[in-house]
Formats: C-alpha cells, structure tokens, sequence
C-alpha cells in the first residue's frame, strides 16, 4: 500500500447481467482470449444476486456521500437478460440510494433484440443505449458475425434507426467501434456518421505483450493504429461542424489543456470503476480478461463482501495512483501526463505482470504528439503569432 494514498469510491458500477452472447465476434474479450471464465457464469444474474448488489453499491454511494453515480448494464449481450431483470436492477438502485445521489443508467447492447418493447422500458426509466457498431457492412460483419458465420451488420442498423430516426434519439449515447486497420478509416468514420451519434468511442482491439493485437508488432516502431485513427481525427478535427463528440480525440485533447481525463483509456486520472459479475462476484475491469486466466479477480463476492473492501486490492491501487504505477519507460516520457501508460490491460507481460508500457506505445506516442502538433499550430495562428 502506498504510505499516505487513500482510496477514492468507485463512481462506475458496471453490472454483468447475462453472461452469454446472441453473436460470436471474432474480437471479443470476454469469450475469445485469455480468460475462460464466462464459461462458469450462470447465464443471468439471479434476483437474490440482484438485490445485494442493489444494496452494496447504496452503501458504497452512502459511505462515499457520492453526488452522481453511473450504472452500466453490461454482458455478454445485457438485452438477453429481459425487462423484468432491468426494471428491477434500476428502479431498484435509484429507490436505495440517498436522496442526493443522482443514478445515470447506461446499457452496452449489440443491439439484435432492441425492438420498441425494450426503447419504452428505457425512456421510462431514463436509460441512455449505447450501441456497438464497426463502421459500413464489411467492416463490422469481419468480426460481429453470428456463430453460423452470418454477418450482423443489417440487423445492427435496422436497430439503429429505430433508436435514431424516431422517438428515442434521446436515449442514444452513442456508438462503440473497435478498429481494424484493414478497414477504411474514413469510410469507417462517415459509416457511423450515418446514425447522427452524439459521441463515437474507437476501441483499440485488446491484446498485450504476450498476446499482441493484430498487427501490432511488439517493439515494432510502427504506428498502423495511429496513422489510422490520425485519418479520422484530421476528418474530424478539419469538419466545418462537430458532427459528433469522438471520446478518445477528445480526452487527448483535454489533457493537452490541463484538465484531467475521464476515461481509463489515458491519463493519470484514478480509476473509480468496479464489475458485479452475473454470479455476484466483485471484479476489476473485464477488459483484465484479455490478459490471462482470472486477472479480474479479487476473490470477493456481493454476498459476503462491501465494495470497500475491492478498494485495496493491489490492482485497484494500481490504477488509481496514477504515475507512481507505471514503469520506469513510462516515467520518464515526456507525455506521461497524456498518455497515462496506455489502458492497464495493454502494458502485460508475464514476467512483470503489469509494470510495462502499453503495447501501444508508439501509436500512442504518434497518436498524441500529432494531436499536439495541431493544437498548438492552431493556437498560435489564433494568437496571431504563427
């Protein structure tokens, strides 16, 4: 533990509530890397399951005298889980918590089942939908196919314009897209562009340095994510008009000013985030199972444990004591403040376990110093000077 450091409560609470998927993408963390772990998940998180979770993250927003927190419900493909799960979880936390405490309700969705039944649960219970969508048909059906094989992409955007077109743009908070360099990035881009999104998050493919992401060379000082993802910020960043609000340009950029990041992507910022798993067990970050066999673990469960308790666990600690986590290649680079180390689940090694730079660090270097450049190109043309 660190001598003084004080943990800060997790704002985020991400609720696992069915374990299985109605598609098998060929990316996906969850069911297709290191961590198997889904396998012993029961498939929906059971009512008693429920409750106590209800009541933990109370307590933890109770204790902590949060203002506002953030509840994301989240799978395998939470949608399978059915409304009367959904209602109870939500209605639930927002009648258990203090007054004061405001309840933001988010779901992650694949998107298949969102039909008008699920759209009016959510506006009567103020849940913002977040959509998972991989550019124009080629680019998304590469990976999010069904388990025969058969591309997604039609059925995703039927879904889509009925959350978009309609009624219900106002719960729509946006689309996730993971890259693949193969792909058009521009094309990608205007592809999304198509569902007037109010924010887009480009999500690197997860991998590490035992297990690198596809095409990305361990040590290479190649760049393809970044020469990709710069196409996209020069399409966005040079628009007439902000068509959308792209998290990842956005949060570089913020931190370029000095503010401080709201993502755990990059950045120094604590972490404040927990997983309820559908069995109730009490996890760091999913995306930890991109790694290897049981790296979310903490070994602590709702039943018989407050969500107090996972703030001391080492990797918690780690990721919220920001510099003095990272290694020494880290500490010394002269966009640490921007960077942050990458995401946690990118810097592993079995060897050092977590103590290395991401396995992204030259596209992240590449990625922020253009980003940089821009800026600061721009601001001295506006100051007069350039």
């Amino acid at each position: 533990m660190v001598s003084g450091w004080e943990p800060l409560g997790f704002q985020q609470f991400i609720l696992k509530i069915h374990s299985r998927c109605d598609l098998a993408c060929r990316h996906c963390y969850v069911y297709e890397m290191a961590d198997q772990s889904w396998r012993d998940q029961p498939r929906r998180m059971s009512d008693a399951i429920a409750d106590r979770a209800i009541e933990r993250i109370a307590e933890h927003a109770s204790r902590h005298d949060l203002p506002e927190i953030d509840v994301i419900l989240h799978g395998g493909e939470p949608l399978l889980a059915g409304t009367e799960l959904i209602s109870r979880l939500v209605r639930g936390i927002r009648g258990a918590v203090a007054t004061g405490t405001r309840v933001n309700v988010n779901i992650q969705t694949n998107a298949l089942r969102l039909d008008e039944a699920y759209l009016r649960l959510f506006e009567s219970l103020e849940i913002r939908v977040g959509v998972s969508l991989d550019g124009y048909e080629e680019a998304h059906d590469r990976h999010r196919r069904f388990a025969t094989g058969r591309g997604s992409h039609a059925q995703v955007s039927e879904s889509l314009r009925r959350l978009t077109a309609g009624p219900y743009h106002h719960l729509f908070s946006g689309i996730l897209c993971t890259v693949d360099v193969r792909n058009d990035p521009v094309r990608t881009y205007e592809a999304l562009l198509e569902f007037d999104p109010p924010a887009v998050d480009f999500l690197l493919p997860h991998g590490n340095w035992a297990v690198p992401p596809p095409f990305r060379v361990p040590g290479s000082p190649e760049t393809p994510y970044a020469d990709w993802l710069i196409a996209i910020f020069d399409r966005w960043y040079g628009s007439p008009v902000l068509q959308t609000d792209i998290r990842m340009f956005r949060e570089i950029m913020r931190l370029l000013m000095g503010s401080a990041s709201r993502a755990e992507t990059i950045g120094l910022s604590p972490v404040r985030m927990v997983v309820i798993e559908t069995d109730g067990s009490i996890e760091q970050s999913d995306i930890l199972k991109s790694a290897y066999q049981g790296a979310p673990d903490t070994r602590l469960h709702v039943l018989a444990h407050s969500l107090d308790e996972a703030l001391r666990h080492p990797s918690i600690v780690a990721r919220q004591i920001g510099e003095l986590a990272l290694s020494s290649v880290c500490r010394r680079c002269d966009i640490v403040s921007t960077c942050g180390g990458g995401l946690y689940a990118h810097r592993y090694r079995p060897a050092t376990g977590f103590a290395e730079p991401s396995v992204y660090c030259p596209d992240l270097y590449r990625l922020i110093s253009y980003i940089r450049a821009t800026c600061e190109r721009d601001m001295a043309r506006f100051r007069g000077v350039g």
